[in-house]
């Protein structure tokens, strides 16, 4: 870790000298392992071996099902029966890449949570967090075109709406959409496309995951004091870190498999429960479902989307400003991407030089309240598009924004944050050292 002194990788035997010469990987896994980490780091802190378990386990399935898997849109519905029914193991593999969606955004969205409290988008840990957001979107992308390939009704249509959002674009709307379809409307090159980038990006993502991994082992974590590590000497490192084995790794470890038994009982017993009734019918473009809702880890941003109607002042005067080039549903558009895009901003929102909101009494409960406008914003997303859905929709999607464009920036002004300590050796002490023993 730079700047943080540690005890690198020293290579003993003759073969060890000669590999490491050649491809450091043993060294590399040493400084990984042996990594000095803030030792008061809390189960908040557990979500990242949730997620990189999850990555695993979704290229891995993804891999077998693809085998399987009919890409065409008279046999890709009959392919998922045949994998339900004929493959050895099919329905387990397909329920739990099914349901392994799910808890991959579960787990990345208390990881994005945790790290707006906790400031882990602060300086130095900017690029950290931006990798973190390419690797989100990354995600909805997958996540979104995966949804597609079982070719049931929820798929088709879901395809339809998402696909015409880019056709709400001025002047280059029309053509992206046709390139995105791979024709004039959703069907056989479309359901092509997206089932070579559904296997694509995964691995994208796993490039990604590398460098954000690699990236905050050049800056060190970030832990819930927000004070840094003592750079001085070895011996100052030491009071504020342990090596990442085997105190974190345990620790992990044994939160992922409370966690996954969790998962798999879902998986075992209730394996439909998050899936819609519609997408196990095949898709017919002549029936369209009365209610078109995606997976609800998307439902925050839906409801976004349809919030700002051609009732809503504020699309009036943009529509009025731009000569109608800027009408209702581009304006929705609009406002679900930039609704992702204030979270890449809030490093240079955020204007207080305190790092953790553990110290900022005021931050807290604007931020509380943040996390409920998102639970709020999800229910929304999968209601009808009508009063009272939609104007609660529209009160959430205003906090939404003015939390990062107005209250960040103004609370970081006005804000009296509370005494932290000076060292996280000194945390550590006021809350775990009564728990502590010495080794023998």
């Amino acid at each position: 870790m730079a700047g943080i002194p540690h005890d690198h990788y020293e290579p003993k035997s003759g073969f060890e000298k000669w590999l490491n010469n050649r491809l450091p990987v043993v060294g590399l896994i040493y400084d990984t392992l042996f990594i000095p980490t803030p030792k008061n780091l809390n189960w908040w802190w557990i979500w990242g071996i949730v997620l990189a378990f999850c990555l695993v386990m979704q290229i891995a399935t993804g891999i077998v099902l693809a085998m399987h898997y009919t890409p065409h849109v008279d046999m890709a519905f009959a392919s998922i029966e045949h994998i339900m029914r004929n493959v050895n193991g099919g329905a387990l593999l397909r329920y739990t890449h099914a349901n392994g969606a799910s808890l991959f955004f579960f787990a990345v969205y208390v990881h994005m949570f945790r790290g707006l409290f906790y400031g882990s988008y602060k300086s130095p840990r900017e690029v950290t967090w931006i990798i973190g957001m390419l690797i989100y979107l990354a995600m909805m992308a997958t996540g979104f075109l995966g949804y597609v390939l079982p070719w049931g009704q929820m798929s088709f249509w879901g395809a339809t709406v998402i696909t015409g959002l880019f056709g709400a674009i001025p002047f280059i709307g029309e053509p992206l959409q046709t390139w995105l379809l791979g024709g004039p409307a959703v069907g056989n090159p479309t359901l092509n496309r997206f089932f070579s980038l559904h296997y694509l990006l995964p691995f994208v993502i796993a490039g990604l995951v590398i460098v954000h991994i690699w990236a905050f082992h050049t800056t060190g974590n970030n832990n819930p004091t927000g004070v840094e590590v003592r750079r001085g000497s070895k011996a100052e490192a030491e009071k504020d870190t342990l090596p990442f084995w085997p105190y974190f790794v345990i620790k992990d470890l044994f939160a992922l498999v409370v966690i996954l038994v969790v998962f798999f009982a879902i998986v075992g017993f209730m394996p439909n429960f998050l899936g819609h009734p519609d997408n196990y019918i095949e898709a017919n473009p002549l029936s369209t479902p009365a209610h078109i809702v995606p997976e609800w880890y998307y439902l925050p941003f839906y409801a976004i989307l349809r919030a700002f109607t051609s009732d809503v002042w504020v699309v009036q005067i943009a529509s009025f400003v731009t000569g109608g080039i800027i009408d209702a549903k581009f304006f929705g558009v609009l406002a679900m991407f930039g609704s992702i895009f204030v979270m890449v901003l809030v490093p240079w929102l955020d204007t207080s030089s305190v790092r953790s909101g553990r110290y900022r009494p005021m931050f807290r409960w604007w931020f509380y309240l943040l996390v409920i406008d998102f639970v709020v914003l999800m229910w929304c997303g999968a209601m009808p598009a009508e009063p009272p859905y939609s104007i609660i929709s529209l009160i959430g999607a205003a906090y939404w924004f003015a939390y990062f464009l107005v209250i960040l920036p103004i609370l970081g002004v006005i804000e009296k944050p509370l005494p932290q300590p000076a060292t996280i050796e000194e945390d550590f002490n006021d809350h775990y050292a009564h728990d502590a023993h010495p080794a023998e």
